[in-house]
């Protein structure tokens, strides 16, 4: 097997538009964002007798806490798994000599399941002390007709997006602007504390906004209430599904359901771009089911709640995991699991 490197855009997403397990963390517009970033990037295609078999955007990652290569829900590979992994590790060791760092991290978008958990032991790698991306998602299945997406939800859910459908006070309002991010930003803020994650830079989410733009791959939702923003949300559109990527609201309206509507009309939006799968992103990962939230202590619970209302399924991921290249690895693995602890997560 041979890796090279892929430089044709047309070629990397081909290859995609033959997987079924994908994200847009491995599109063609995630690799430019990167570099708008002013990150370091290969998009390494994984050959068998001048067949692309496999694929993987490879990001360096450069911190106080030491330096590594990171590859966001991937690899992906088609064929002969375990040689074909095997084959870009390899490579990889050589990048990562090349670039100073000290391990390799792999988010992949596979099914947490024995058998692929062993195929990454046996290569080597051991569980990361934290996760990169989600690792236990919430998707939904939208080529049922609007009536059947309805009738499958949860009961409270659709009764509050009929209730938001006839208050004239609720607008949703779908944006490409770049600077709408001004009005997106106080209501993901205000989230960002209330469920305790890191808010994005608004250069960082500008940059994005760049990346997909160009291919009408992303869009701004902004939910009113008499005039005022109170909830917003950016949607990313990937080669037939959906991701509700990022997102805030403010508490105090709670008891408005402008979020519920402005949520509808994005699963409504991507069944016109022809979408098959809607992703609403990470869950709390010790609720299983609806009834589990009132147990839940995790600090997503409350968001899980809203997104499981929808209806849909749960998807476990294998965790992220970690190639250790040297020693350096462990001043990171102390600072991550500090960090998680402080989180509560």
């Amino acid at each position: 097997m041979e890796i090279k490197e892929i430089n044709n855009v047309n070629e990397w997403e081909g290859f995609f538009s033959d997987i079924k397990e994908k994200t847009f963390l491995q599109s063609w517009a995630w690799g430019v964002f990167q570099t708008f970033q002013k990150s370091k990037i290969w998009r390494l295609g994984i050959y068998d007798k001048n067949s692309l078999i496999g694929a993987a955007l490879v990001t360096k990652i450069s911190a106080r806490r030491g330096t590594f290569l990171f590859i966001p829900h991937g690899p992906v590979i088609k064929t002969q798994v375990k040689e074909a992994l095997g084959a870009l590790i390899e490579s990889l060791k050589n990048l990562a000599k090349e670039e100073s760092a000290s391990f390799i991290r792999v988010s992949p978008f596979w099914e947490r399941n024995e058998e692929n958990a062993e195929i990454f032991k046996n290569a080597g790698f051991r569980k990361a002390p934290i996760h990169m991306h989600a690792e236990v998602t919430w998707e939904l299945d939208i080529t049922k007709p609007e009536e059947v997406l309805l009738a499958e939800m949860r009961k409270t859910t659709r009764y509050l997006i009929r209730q938001a459908e006839k208050n004239a006070d609720i607008q949703i309002i779908k944006s490409t602007d770049i600077n709408d991010l001004e009005k997106f930003n106080p209501v993901y803020v205000e989230t960002a504390r209330r469920h305790k994650f890191v808010v994005f830079s608004t250069k960082y989410l500008k940059n994005q906004l760049s990346a997909f733009l160009p291919g009408g791959q992303i869009m701004i939702f902004l939910g009113k209430y008499k005039g005022e923003i109170v909830s917003a949300a950016i949607f990313v559109f990937w080669q037939g599904a959906a991701f509700y990527h990022h997102s805030g609201s403010l508490s105090r309206y709670n008891k408005i359901p402008v979020s519920y509507l402005l949520q509808w009309e994005a699963i409504k939006e991507a069944k016109r771009r022809g979408c098959k799968l809607y992703n609403f992103w990470g869950i709390a990962p010790d609720v299983m089911k609806v009834e589990d939230v009132s147990k839940s202590k995790h600090p997503w619970a409350g968001l899980t709640l809203f997104k499981m209302g929808f209806g849909g399924f749960r998807r476990d991921l294998i965790k992220t995991q970690d190639l250790i290249l040297s020693r350096k690895y462990w001043v990171n693995y102390i600072i991550e699991s500090l960090r998680k602890f402080k989180r509560g997560l």
